[in-house]
């Protein structure tokens, strides 16, 4: 049911609101109209800034849905979409900014008809995990039946580009969305009050060359410094890590120790921060190390033969030896030789040795966590990045977005079913019941667990090790996280 207001219905005050009150008994006894001659804008329903798999996937949840396809919507992203719809690559090189897609969020985007616009064929399900510490060895093992027997998938692992140019390509088989790319916002307000309309509540996004777009709900999917957050007045809060993440497409010598059936994801937990390795089709894998700067900047100056060995080394070698390793300038291939000869490890409990690095593949990002006080205003709302930011340790960035857009997408539409207006902050409050409190939790389990093993000695590390080993030996309690880490779990909240 699409929800249609007169001209007359628009320009009546929101009582509702504490800004509308005050600005009501300000302007009634000076109410002045704009000029009418300056440009008005465009009245959209949901406004959607940023053109990410968050943004992306909230507009076709809303397409796809009988119920809100007829909602008026725009998109406006600030890169060049022409490029994401025909990114291609060929069938041996992959992007290095990939995520892991949990069989939760590849449900959704079935749903949605996004994930038959993905291409299958660059995507890996992994069907195990090897976590232990790097200092104790203590060691947790989450493994399902292999796949070809039926088995259950933990995780896929995607390129943010493959999924972002699906997600287009079922929004181009949609159609009915005005999209706005390449397009820098220059501002956002408040609308104005003319004859014909009272826009003095709906914000106003202004593009560069003076279109401007009113939307009943503006949407932030706009990253982590989200111009939409900040125009909302909502504060975000947390703290830099003073760690950077290493990205890298890895080649290793074979396509796993469980071959196609059963794809392997490795995490080591180093005192400097965890560094993994994630499984790509093929002998292919995906590098997300967690380090400090100085050691990403000597990671990214490497020759790549010295970079594979620090990778190969940061899977098999003691912390100790590991930081000597980067103390070297260069001609860390030889030092891990010489060490592999005096170390002892299971080969089969590392990853395979990796034997090059793709070029250009080798990027580092500064990791950080935060938090929004809240994800909603008087017609703005917030998903993604632009509303939390987590540590990568436990994969679930990506996740979180997608769960965001799963629950805002169900709460317009009982609103759309229901003749409320989409935008009035009591419509919003179930989504942001919904989704503030897990998210909550799960960022702060991955910033304890940052701290935990960022410590390299000491009584916590027994202790973090006994964990560790209970965990591993309870199988129910270990089928539980499986299940969380899957996005299939029970729900805590």
């Amino acid at each position: 049911m699409n929800i249609v207001l007169s001209r007359r219905q628009l320009r009546r005050p929101l009582l509702n609101i504490c800004r509308s009150c005050s600005r009501q008994l300000l302007h009634r006894q000076t109410r002045s109209y704009a000029n009418i001659s300056s440009p008005q804008p465009d009245i959209y329903d949901v406004v959607c800034v940023g053109g990410g798999p968050a943004g992306l996937s909230l507009l076709t949840a809303l397409r796809s849905n009988p119920t809100t396809a007829g909602l008026r919507v725009a998109l406006v992203e600030a890169q060049d979409l022409r490029k994401t719809r025909t990114w291609k690559l060929p069938p041996d090189r992959f992007s290095n900014r990939c995520s892991s897609l949990t069989p939760a969020s590849a449900q959704f985007l079935d749903k949605i008809g996004a994930w038959s616009h993905v291409k299958r064929e660059r995507v890996q399900p992994y069907h195990e995990m090897q976590v232990w510490d790097g200092v104790t060895d203590a060691r947790i093992e989450f493994e399902w039946a292999p796949a070809a027997t039926g088995g259950k998938t933990i995780a896929y692992m995607n390129e943010n580009l493959n999924l972002t140019s699906g997600l287009l390509r079922r929004l181009d088989e949609l159609g009915n969305v005005e999209v706005f790319d390449g397009a820098k916002v220059e501002g956002i307000t408040f609308g104005e009050e003319t004859e014909d309309l009272d826009l003095r509540e709906w914000p106003v996004v202004q593009l560069a060359g003076g279109k401007k777009l009113a939307a009943r709900l503006l949407v932030g999917a706009d990253g982590a410094n989200s111009p939409v957050r900040a125009f909302a007045g909502i504060e975000s809060k947390g703290w830099d890590y003073e760690r950077h993440g290493i990205v890298a497409t890895l080649e290793l010598e074979g396509q796993g120790w469980g071959g196609d059936a059963t794809k392997i994801a490795y995490q080591r937990f180093l005192p400097t921060g965890p560094v993994a390795m994630l499984p790509l089709p093929g002998n292919l894998s995906t590098l997300v190390w967690s380090t400090t700067p100085s050691n990403a900047a000597l990671l990214k100056r490497l020759s790549p033969k010295d970079f594979v060995a620090l990778v190969n080394a940061a899977f098999r070698l003691s912390p100790v030896d590991l930081a000597f390793m980067h103390t070297q300038a260069s001609g860390q291939e030889d030092e891990l030789l010489w060490r592999l000869q005096h170390t002892r490890f299971d080969h089969q409990a590392v990853p395979q040795t990796v034997v090059g690095v793709q070029d250009g593949t080798v990027a580092s990002f500064p990791l950080k966590l935060r938090h929004a006080d809240t994800y909603i205003g008087e017609r703005v709302v917030l998903v993604g990045d632009a509303a939390h930011s987590i540590h990568p340790l436990a994969g679930q960035g990506l996740n979180q977005g997608q769960g965001d857009v799963e629950s805002l997408s169900r709460t317009i539409e009982y609103a759309v079913a229901h003749g409320q207006d989409i935008g009035a902050r009591m419509s919003l409050e179930p989504y942001n019941s919904e989704r503030y409190g897990p998210n909550h939790v799960l960022l702060g389990v991955c910033d304890k667990l940052h701290k935990v093993y960022s410590v390299g000695s000491g009584p916590l590390v027994p202790l973090r090790s006994l964990g560790l080993n209970v965990i591993n030996a309870l199988g129910p309690v270990k089928n539980f996280f499986m299940g969380q880490a899957a996005g299939n779990g029970i729900k805590l909240f």
